[in-house]
């Protein structure tokens, strides 16, 4: 059974926010620093001679677990990196439509409204219900929304404001019957739910290793589907970009960087599958679910589902000085987590990892009911 002793977090924080920025176990972290390393004492013999054969194998080992080719799957810093090639690489004209949902992560809004700005295109932000009632419902709310002029599909495979989990899947294969590109958020997803890319089918699928994966920081991916790779223009001009070329080539040698953080992630993979780490969700899961119901039950709000989230739950809170609470919970009680405006409402994200124990919900729920009463 996993503890607070097979992680780096500190014993003096109770952390719930492993979403943000994930937390690496020791053991990955203790291989990361080994491949760091052996950087270190021969450069050119690790960028230049090994570097390719390094790459190829932590890339065949990300491909096996994502069931898709490696040739097909490239390393990035992180989902908005992966995210800002996907979507800059749109061919798009004046007058076209990018169609999103109004759950997703700030960045990425942010990313949406400027390469529609620069080529004259619309945002259309589809307006998920809440609370959520099924996946037949979300995809009809959402191609309700599609017009003739609708290009591409941006949606998260779990929501970053809300939490929820979006049935891609089901969106991918009607955006294909529709001639609809379709570009998914995985920022969250490795490691939080069983991740089949050829089964999802999205013509670009980018996601990170650093958060629920417990890979180190600057671990994640970009999968593009054969048919669409030519568009995708690659981040930085260096030595991969030449005549034949191909996709991994074009997009994974950007000059001189830490490749470390991608060689470890093998090591998370591992480390997970050494846990049962099925298990260790079904557990956080559960934990999860008790802060919400409990939270959700003092205060006679309902949640934003019963059951359409994994580890991290956005829990629902009555109007209350967020910012003050945040403080409090963190300055006179150690807890580490997100309360702030979630789609318009009072909330609290609470994300729970291995290292996190009945205890502390215990706690975060106790704390906050009395707060904000």
């Amino acid at each position: 059974m996993l503890s607070r002793d097979d992680f780096l977090i500190r014993d003096d924080i109770i952390f719930f926010n492993h979403g943000a920025f994930g937390a690496c176990p020791k053991p990955v972290f203790a291989q990361y620093q080994a491949w760091q390393l052996e950087l270190e004492r021969q450069p050119i013999e690790f960028l230049l001679r090994r570097r390719a054969g390094l790459m190829e194998g932590a890339r065949a080992c990300i491909a096996e677990y994502f069931n898709v080719l490696a040739s097909d799957i490239v390393f990035v810093s992180n989902a908005t990196t992966g995210l800002s090639r996907a979507i800059r690489s749109l061919p798009l004209q004046p007058g076209d439509e990018i169609l999103t949902t109004d759950h997703e992560y700030g960045a990425v809004n942010r990313l949406l409204d400027f390469v529609a700005e620069g080529a004259g295109a619309r945002i259309v932000r589809s307006k998920a219900r809440l609370p959520y009632t099924s996946d037949a419902a979300f995809v009809d709310d959402l191609f309700a929304d599609a017009r003739p002029e609708t290009r591409a599909i941006v949606i998260s495979h779990i929501a970053s404001p809300s939490s929820l989990i979006f049935p891609v899947e089901r969106v991918c294969r009607r955006a294909r019957q529709r001639g609809i590109t379709t570009i998914i958020d995985g920022a969250h997803a490795p490691g939080q739910l069983p991740v089949d890319l050829s089964a999802i089918g999205a013509d670009m699928y980018s996601g990170n290793f650093h958060k629920w994966l417990c890979a180190p920081k600057g671990s994640g991916f970009l999968h593009v589907r054969p048919q669409r790779q030519a568009l995708i223009d690659p981040l930085v001009i260096s030595h991969g970009v030449h005549e034949g070329g191909d996709f991994v080539e074009r997009n994974e040698w950007l000059g001189t960087r830490d490749i470390a953080a991608f060689l470890t992630v093998p090591a998370a993979i591992e480390f997970q599958r050494q846990h049962h780490w099925s298990q260790v969700i079904a557990e956080c899961h559960q934990l999860a679910a008790l802060a919400q119901s409990r939270l959700c039950d003092h205060f006679s709000l309902a949640p934003y589902s019963e059951k359409q989230f994994s580890q991290m739950a956005t829990i629902p809170l009555p109007d209350c000085d967020v910012e003050s609470v945040r403080q409090i919970l963190y300055d006179e009680h150690r807890i580490e987590a997100p309360v702030g405006a979630f789609l318009g409402r009072c909330g609290i994200r609470v994300s729970v990892a291995a290292y996190n124990s009945a205890d502390e919900i215990d706690l975060l729920t106790d704390v906050l009911t009395r707060l904000i009463d």
